[in-house]
């Protein structure tokens, strides 16, 4: 069963928990402690990681957070002491429309192909569609060459709406950006089609 409160949302292998000021220092490390990290391998790798120094960033996501930012979570293991491996976003492709657009990474290697990304963007397209009652879908876009994101895009039901054949170059091969979306009438089946959501009392 999933449950969320306004910070975390609970889900069976991991949790998202919303970003804070004090998850800063450990989210910078998993993003650039590593100068060439293994997750920016599949992580629009036809685009450089433009490196920023720490104080800079705290410094810069630290105005954002207080000025309420609030379009990142971070995934985190069940654990005793939760561990951070990754990061959800999303963000506005034309927000007078309603267009809104969601992004992935799972930085930590030994968590990729257990089901941890599968599950997260489950979780995170349930958390938009039930936060976010404007808007008619969700989506994300990837790439040719990261065969784990169009397969869970497609586990997950959603449409490969699009396919732009040869427009990523990386490492001398061209590749196709591939765009997956989600309406909220297919959401909305879909959990029709599951177990049915218990109903809660007294805010529990």
């Amino acid at each position: 069963m999933t449950t969320s409160t306004s910070t975390t949302i609970q889900g069976t292998k991991i949790q998202l928990k919303k970003l804070t000021i004090q998850d800063l220092p450990v989210l910078y490390l998993l993003m650039y402690g590593d100068p060439n990290p293994e997750y920016k391998k599949w992580d629009a790798p036809y685009f450089p990681l433009e490196m920023i120094d720490k104080e800079t960033y705290i410094s810069k996501m630290t105005k954002q957070l207080n000025d309420g930012l609030d379009s990142i979570y971070l995934i985190q293991t069940q654990d005793a002491e939760p561990q951070t491996i990754g990061s959800l976003t999303y963000y506005w492709e034309h927000e007078p429309s309603n267009w809104l657009e969601m992004g992935i990474i799972i930085y930590l290697p030994e968590y990729w192909n257990g089901g941890y990304g599968t599950e997260a963007i489950k979780l995170w397209t349930d958390h938009l569609f039930q936060t976010k009652r404007q808007i008619p879908r969700v989506g994300y876009t990837t790439w040719s060459g990261n065969h784990r994101m169009v397969k869970v895009g497609t586990k997950l039901n959603f449409t490969q709406e699009a396919r732009i054949r040869n427009v990523r170059t990386y490492q001398g091969k061209l590749y196709d950006s591939i765009r997956m979306g989600m309406l909220r009438e297919e959401w909305e089946q879909s959990k029709s089609e599951s177990t049915p959501t218990p109903t809660h009392n007294g805010g529990i």
